[in-house]
């Protein structure tokens, strides 16, 4: 990737489709978006044709919600994997940079034995893709609730395992899990530079990340808010970024989607 690419998590809000989408990420400069697949993995021929027809606009894509690759039935589990895989269809037919979702909750096992499952499962799923000639970057996403897996240390030991699978940082994420710490320019500095030692200089090269502001509590991640109604640091964030010179993708999951987006990227223009 050449450049630190700003995304609007969905479709931005003054555009009724994504035909549409596209012209109102011109206007206001922006990179690209976020293709969410909310509730299934679907989409009509009038959305394939206008994200087919988008230029230079990176897209990625963003799994179901409904994925639990640890799910106790057989059934949910193997339905989870499916997701997942058609996520990566879809980003094959639509030429996205990347995909992500939230894989799995503990349900009463610990770390180190749900990782190990990630790490299993993910050996189908990438070997699924490899037969099907689909070379994607598949990133599980930084979780922000303590009930789920996904944590820096976790996807990283994950990715270790896989030449296409890196993690997607959520930063509102990691920020809330931790009952507010991760939110000074020191402690951004500390998640890219652990990224970067650990599984090289490809993740900083090839970045995919998540923002917002964001509620939490004890528990962690409540729900999302704009920036200037959060406590989340955002410009120290970003002058990380520049000190990295991290490049790929940063998609913005406020409420007001384009507006932070356009302020992340004026600021760090800016810098």
């Amino acid at each position: 990737m050449k450049k630190l690419n700003f995304l609007t998590a969905g479709i931005p809000a003054r555009a009724n489709d994504y035909g549409n989408a596209f012209f109102v990420l011109e206007n206001m400069n922006l990179d690209g978006l976020e293709v969410e697949f909310v509730h299934g993995v679907r989409y009509s021929e009038k959305t394939r044709e206008a994200i087919l027809n988008r230029g230079d606009f990176l897209i990625t894509h963003h799994g179901p919600y409904y994925i639990n690759l640890n799910a106790k039935e057989q059934d949910k589990k193997e339905a989870s994997i499916k997701r997942v895989l058609d996520t990566a269809r879809a980003a094959a037919d639509l030429g996205a940079y990347s995909i992500t979702y939230h894989a799995a909750f503990y349900l009463g096992e610990d770390s180190d034995t749900v990782t190990k499952k990630m790490i299993d499962i993910h050996k189908i799923i990438t070997e699924i893709l490899d037969k099907e000639n689909i070379s994607v970057w598949v990133r599980p996403e930084t979780t922000g609730k303590k009930s789920q897996w996904g944590t820096l240390d976790e996807i990283i030991e994950l990715s270790k395992n896989f030449d296409k699978i890196l993690p997607c940082v959520d930063f509102a994420h990691i920020h809330a899990r931790e009952n507010g710490k991760f939110n000074t320019y020191d402690e951004f500095c500390f998640i890219l530079e652990k990224l970067g030692n650990e599984l090289g200089q490809k993740a900083i090269n090839n970045f995919h990340g998540h923002v917002a502001g964001i509620e939490y509590g004890l528990k962690g991640e409540k729900k999302h808010l704009i920036f200037e109604e959060s406590d989340f640091n955002y410009k120290d964030l970003i002058k990380a970024f520049k000190e990295f010179d991290v490049k790929g993708a940063l998609v913005c999951e406020s409420p007001n989607i384009e507006i932070d987006t356009k302020i992340l990227k004026d600021y760090y223009e800016g810098l």
